[in-house]
């Protein structure tokens, strides 16, 4: 019973001791960058789910489909123009069950329903010329870049295990993309398939007949854009990365078919799981998705150096994300972390599911109105857009200022602050407080984003700059290690202007409302972010600070901070 006791002590002190650093040193290597992301870094995605698609006693799906969404929405239009240029990709698990009603068609063009026996216990749905028109209209209006997932079980044979056999059918995406050209309308790639790969999600093709497949897709677009302009990409294959199944994918594809590896990410487990509040605050549990990533940069290296990653898909919780946490201000920690982890391994497109449906949606399914995750670029809308938006929805006065305070604006300032390129960074002190390090987006210097997981610790940060310095890459920076003291003496900060203590800093600094991380509203440095006394949306405004000052991060709170004036050569 001692014995346990003391074990129980010291696992206890242990742990705190893990947490409860408050000193970190951060000190941000300017020299070179490590990676690149796309200016569509940012990513949405619309999905196939009809409203029968229930989980955990819930249907959280509503009207939210490819086949049902109210597309002539006020707020849906605007949500996709704020971005300028935001990145949609429609796919999802139904996707391999979907039809095109091109005239070709032999079959009725119906919209999916319950089928005892179906795939995702769903029939096969059609998406009608009529409706993909409607939607190129939302498409164009918006200035939206496509990418559409094909259909890639359409032929094949369904066999043993779930393993799909025989060639893919193209008959019937060749007409669908034929009358997309001739109508004009702009794809920026087609992905082909939805969780086939490895042992697959409900179904799966094996790698070798997947290469041949994406092949004759290759050839298919070759021909069909052969008078284009521009050449739409092929992504592919849109599943959970297998290691082995997605090399010997790039190795029988062949050089230069297939321009993107997608893969998808729900590490935080089932919607329904009571542990992903704890796993979103546990920085061991956060750092396991790393493997992927540095994986799946590595095995394109090898295999497909053509190509590049893109995350085509990620929720935080699969099946429809979780009812607690995935419309609260907890939900941006991972997300953000998983931005910038992204990131580092050169991730070039990262698809948050979704803009509307399911628990995750940026956009509530039913009202529109944007969850905590959902980010925007433009902050200046109308007081009239305004209005109109929320009178359309019979919000009434006193609700429609109280909306705004659900405005998230962790994923908008990424969007605006962070730029492609992406520095390396040694950190001291607690794996409570994560980093990530850009150059600044728009902007000479760098932008520099703090995650504090813990429950209790308040970080104090002093951020240096390395003057070329290479340290050894791997676990970081030991606070007691005598070579780090060495450097704390010899490296400094760095600007343009460095006997200047007058100059400054921009810190951002998000917290949930009455340090509450399950609220909708959130504070920007301290302050509701809700409407003013003359319905207009506040301005997302910094607190300025002495640049040679540390950085105070409070619990469970997000900070981004701006250096203006660091010298970081990578970022010239």
């Amino acid at each position: 019973m001692i014995l346990h006791f003391l074990l129980f002590v010291f696992c206890l002190i242990s742990g705190s001791l893990s947490e409860e650093s408050p000193d970190v040193t951060i000190i941000v290597k300017g020299s070179d960058l490590v990676a690149e992301i796309d200016d569509t870094f940012l990513c949405a995605t619309l999905d196939w789910w009809p409203p029968e698609k229930c989980n955990y006693n819930q249907c959280p799906w509503g009207q939210a489909s490819v086949l049902n969404l109210n597309l002539s929405h006020p707020v849906l239009a605007k949500s996709i123009q704020a971005f300028n240029h935001l990145r949609i990709r429609i796919g999802g698990s139904l996707q391999d069950q979907v039809v095109y009603g091109v005239p070709s068609l032999e079959d009725q063009c119906l919209p999916f329903s319950k089928k005892s026996g179906g795939l995702f216990g769903f029939s096969q749905g059609c998406l009608s010329l009529e409706r993909w028109d409607e939607l190129n209209l939302l498409f164009q209006k918006t200035g939206a870049i496509i990418t559409f997932g094909l259909n890639a079980l359409i032929g094949r044979r369904r066999g043993n295990k779930g393993t799909w056999t025989g060639d893919w059918n193209s008959t019937n995406a060749r007409d669908f993309i034929e009358y997309t050209i001739s109508q004009g309308y702009q794809v920026d790639s087609w992905e082909f398939g939805n969780e086939l790969s490895g042992q697959g999600v409900g179904a799966r093709v094996s790698a070798k007949q997947y290469a041949k497949d994406v092949i004759a897709l290759k050839a298919l677009l070759n021909e069909l854009y052969s008078d284009s302009y521009e050449q739409p990409l092929l992504v592919a294959p849109g599943g959970f990365f297998d290691q082995q199944w997605y090399a010997q994918l790039l190795n029988d594809s062949g050089t230069g078919v297939i321009d993107a590896m997608t893969h998808h990410i729900y590490n935080l487990g089932a919607g329904d799981d009571s542990r992903i509040e704890s796993k979103i605050l546990n920085p061991q549990y956060l750092s396991r998705i790393t493997d992927t990533f540095r994986n799946l940069q590595l095995t394109i290296e090898r295999h497909g150096p053509w190509s590049s990653a893109w995350v085509g898909e990620s929720g935080g919780a699969y099946n429809s994300g979780s009812r607690r946490v995935s419309n609260k201000f907890l939900n941006s920690f991972w997300y953000l972390d998983q931005l910038g982890m992204a990131s580092k391994y050169n991730t070039k497109v990262y698809c948050r599911q979704t803009l509307i449906g399911g628990n995750y949606g940026l956009l509530d399914t039913d009202t529109f109105v944007p969850n905590p995750d959902y980010y925007r670029q433009d902050m200046h809308i109308t007081n009239q857009f305004i209005d109109l938006c929320l009178r359309n929805m019979k919000v009434p006065q006193v609700t429609r200022v109280l909306i705004f305070l659900n405005f998230s604006t962790s994923a908008l300032l990424w969007h605006r602050l962070m730029g492609k390129g992406v520095l390396s960074i040694d950190i001291s002190g607690s794996s409570y407080l994560r980093a990530y390090a850009h150059c600044s987006k728009g902007t000479e210097g760098i932008s520099l984003l703090l995650i504090n997981l813990s429950k209790s610790t308040k970080f104090s940060v002093t951020v240096r700059n390395d003057l070329n310095v290479i340290l050894a890459e791997g676990g970081g920076i030991r606070r007691d290690n005598p070579f780090v003291r060495s450097l704390k003496r010899t490296v400094s900060w760095v600007g343009r202007k460095t006997s200047d203590e007058s100059e400054n800093r921009k810190e951002y600094h998000l917290s949930g409302n009455d340090g509450n991380y399950l609220s909708q509203t959130v504070l920007l440095n301290g302050t509701p972010l809700e409407l003013t006394e003359d319905g207009d949306i506040p301005t997302l405004d910094p607190v300025y600070v002495p640049v040679n000052s540390p950085i105070d991060i409070d619990p469970l709170s997000i900070a981004f901070v701006i250096f203006p004036e660091f010298e970081a050569q990578a970022c010239t």
